[in-house]
Parts: C-alpha cells; structure tokens; sequence
C-alpha cells in the first residue's frame, strides 16, 4: 500500500515534522511519482506500527511525602538499633575496664598486705635480736661496774699480800691519815675499804 504525506499523518497519527525527519534519515520506505511523494507501507510494517501506536510505556510510580517519610523513619530505627549496639558494646568495654582494674587492685593490695606482714616479722627479729644484744651489754656493763666498785677492807688486802702485822698497822696509819683527802679510800664503820681493782695503792704500801 502507498500513501500520501497527509494520508500517512493521518492514519497513523504522526505530525509532519517527524514524518520529514524519517523520510531524510530514510528510515521510511518512499517512492516519488509526478515529483509527488508516496509512502510504500507492507502489511507488516502497518501492523507493527499499530502494535508501538497502542503501546503505552508504564508510567513510573509517583514518590510521595508518605512514602519518603516511611523511607526515612525505617533508616532512623535501623540508625536507633546500631547506636544502641554500639553503646552496649561500649557500655560492656567499661564494665571489662573497671573490673580488671579491681582485680589488679586487689592483687596490688594482697602483695602489700604479704610484704607489710614480712616487713613486720622482720623487724620483730630485728628488735628481738637488739633487745637481746642490749640486755647482754648491759648485764656486762653491770657485771663491769660491779666489778670495778668491789670493794675489800684494808686489813684483808695487806693478809692477802702477806704483809707482816707490825708494818701493817704502820700501813694501816698511813691510810687513817689521808682518807679524808684522797678519793681512793673509803672509811665505813670503823673500817678502811680500798677498790684494788679500779685503784692502785703501791705508793702507801712502801
């Protein structure tokens, strides 16, 4: 079948602008008669363009207001979920923190208490063993003092160096006369005591 240009727009509804822009990139079928244009159409191509004139391209849905605001409230809960994760995470990081620092704590203050109860028996050895070697010293000390203000009365001192009775009383004479002057002699009831171990009397026995 042949149609004219206006034939053509008119039945399968195209403007003549179009229908120019297809016969000049010759994607149309024409053949040109007494300088008049017609139109060669097969059967074919008649039913294949009624088919694109009926097809309707599927208009895509319209975004609402309803509908971003649904989007957005499902992100907000999912964004409210991880935060609650992550806090929890973190909340549970803390507890972990804070529980070994405890721990290490109480190991700190066990090691303490051990080495303050050591300390505490050494230093109880330590003050025994001072207590001790100063009870010694001063029971020597003693023993020394002692010692030293032993005092033994005149008569027997010159006995024990086997002096004669004539010179002792002569001896004994001597001493009545300077005991009252020298430190050495002592007079006690009568009695002349001498400290033979601290002093020397040599110089009054001649």
């Amino acid at each position: 079948m042949r149609f004219t240009l206006d034939e053509y727009c008119k039945e399968f509804k195209m403007s003549k602008e179009m229908l120019n822009s297809k016969l000049k990139s010759k994607k149309i079928n024409y053949i040109i008669e007494n300088g008049e244009t017609f139109i060669i159409v097969t059967k074919n191509s008649i039913h294949k363009q009624n088919q694109e004139k009926h097809f309707t391209v599927p208009a895509k849905p319209k975004t609402t207001v309803a509908t971003v605001i649904s989007l957005y409230q499902r992100e907000n809960t999912a964004l409210k979920e991880k935060v609650m994760q992550l806090e929890m995470k973190i909340d549970k990081l803390i507890d972990d923190k804070e529980q070994m620092l405890r721990d290490e704590r109480d190991k700190i203050e066990e090691l303490y208490t051990t080495k303050d109860a050591q300390l505490k028996n050494i230093l109880e050895l330590v003050n025994s063993k001072m207590r001790l070697e100063s009870e010694n010293q001063t029971i020597h000390e003693i023993e020394s003092i002692e010692k030293q203000d032993e005092m033994i009365e005149l008569k027997e001192y010159l006995k024990s160096l086997g002096i004669k009775s004539s010179k002792r009383k002569i001896i004994k004479n001597r001493f009545l006369d300077i005991y009252d002057t020298d430190t050495r002699i002592s007079l006690q009831n009568g009695k002349i005591l001498l400290n033979i171990s601290k002093y020397d009397y040599r110089d009054l026995l001649g």
